[in-house]
């Protein structure tokens, strides 16, 4: 077995993870819709032999737009884009569950590993907003649970439909007018609880296999469709020992689903600021902070809480607040820990997230980010992290040029790419296809 390694995402936050970063004098505040702004963000990540890039994305609007960029474009066209101006590195895009139907899903990440060369990654999520639901003719959100049942026979559709051409399927013979043997294309014929499926795909299987499928949820119903389905998981932790708790949850989860333990790639988020001493990385801090307004980090943090801003006053501690039936769990959960835990005031509270960031946060050095990093790896807290730089593209460069070397030169990080797919590059292999020696279902035209 190869040594273990690290493995790095950047979450492409368009102008960078702080609410402020869009009005530092090197940022563009138009980035957000700038499709040439991903694709130099990538080319970045790419030159420090990163993993994949990771979009995240709401369908809807649901941040406060009138202070600051927000994700705006759909995430597989612009990593489309980001496709055709790269070669190796991976690119995540989140797709909704609750707002999509599979095979749409299924069909358009086939098409997607298949244009990028196999380097496509789905960040599939549930989606708590209700300003979501209202795009979508739904007056209210889908219960937690009920949202979390879907998902799960959501993914699983999925999979059986990126299964459902064998590998070999496509014959392309010229001389004997035979095009694709039909014997190796599959009608799932799904029939589940929330769908009913036929198949099989339009599109023969793609370089991966399958797709990597990625999974940010923390609460118990997450981690179980994290455990059943997803090759890494996006997770918030804020110490050492949460991560490690965390990985032995997940990953015993995972053995009860008959998956080897080691077959999820964890990768907690961690936001950035880095400067050559403390002093300027605490200053590069301060200015960050300064131009968060204060009512957008209220406003996010009553968000997260899902209460009314006027109850949290910000030199007083944060008011006993019931875990949202049906919400965001993780971020509500995080959130609240952090504050109990240092007994911190509102006004703490919002500088110690960065304004409304709600993960884990480093201020430092190069070689202080390098320790924390190797730290938390060595320990089995996370096998990797998914990297938030306080300003894009700076931040990036700047963690690319600095800490990369380091964890280099520690050996935990590549030095140059092995392989060419998203598969590769975490050192997941590549899924047969379920259908694979089976008797063929009929196909329909």
């Amino acid at each position: 077995m190869s040594e273990r390694k690290l493995h790095l995402n950047v979450n492409l936050l368009h102008s960078g993870v702080y609410a402020s970063a869009w009005r530092l004098p090197d940022s563009d505040p138009g980035a957000f819709y700038d499709v040439q702004h991903y694709v130099n963000v990538a080319k970045i990540a790419e030159r420090g032999k990163f993993d994949a890039i990771f979009l995240a994305d709401t369908p809807a609007i649901t941040d406060r737009i009138d202070l600051r960029p927000f994700q705006s474009m759909e995430p597989t066209i612009v990593l489309a884009s980001v496709a055709a101006a790269t070669t190796h590195i991976g690119l995540i895009a989140t797709a909704s569950t609750t707002y999509n139907e599979p095979y749409n899903i299924a069909r358009r990440f086939a098409t997607l590993d298949h244009a990028s060369g196999g380097r496509v990654g789905w960040n599939a999520v549930t989606t708590a907003d209700a300003s979501a639901s209202r795009n979508f003719g739904l007056s209210n959100v889908l219960e937690h649970g009920l949202r979390y049942e879907r998902a799960k026979e959501f993914a699983e559709v999925v999979h059986a439909l990126w299964d459902s051409w064998e590998d070999d399927a496509f014959v392309g013979d010229k001389a004997t007018a035979r095009f694709v043997d039909i014997s190796k294309v599959h009608a799932i014929d799904h029939r589940g609880t929330h769908y009913t499926v036929a198949g099989p795909l339009t599109v023969p299987r793609s370089p991966q296999g399958r797709p990597i499928t990625v999974q940010a949820g923390g609460s118990s119903d997450g981690r179980d469709l994290a455990a059943a389905q997803a090759d890494a998981v996006f997770t918030l932790s804020q110490s050492i020992e949460d991560g490690v708790a965390y990985a032995r949850d997940l990953r015993a989860r995972a053995v009860a689903y008959g998956r080897p333990s080691d077959s999820i790639v964890i990768l907690p988020g961690l936001a950035t600021i880095i400067g050559s001493t403390e002093a300027e990385a605490q200053r590069r801090q301060d200015e960050l902070w300064d131009l968060v307004p204060i009512q957008y980090s209220l406003s996010r943090l009553a968000g997260t809480l899902h209460v009314s801003p006027d109850i949290l006053e910000l030199d007083k501690p944060l008011p006993d607040i019931p875990l949202p039936a049906n919400a965001n769990q993780t971020m509500f959960k995080g959130t609240v820990a952090m504050a109990r835990k240092d007994n911190l005031t509102v006004r703490q509270l919002l500088k110690a997230l960065g304004g409304g960031v709600g993960h884990r946060i480093i201020v430092g050095t190069p070689e202080a980010i390098a320790d924390d990093i190797e730290a938390w790896f060595r320990a089995g807290a996370a096998d990797g992290f998914n990297l938030m730089p306080d300003v894009l593209p700076t931040g990036l460069a700047v963690f690319v040029d600095e800490v990369v070397p380091l964890l280099q030169k520690r050996g935990i990080f590549r030095r140059d790419y092995e392989g060419t797919t998203l598969r590769d590059h975490f050192g997941l292999e590549r899924p047969p296809s379920r259908y694979a020696k089976r008797p063929a279902a009929a196909v329909t035209a």
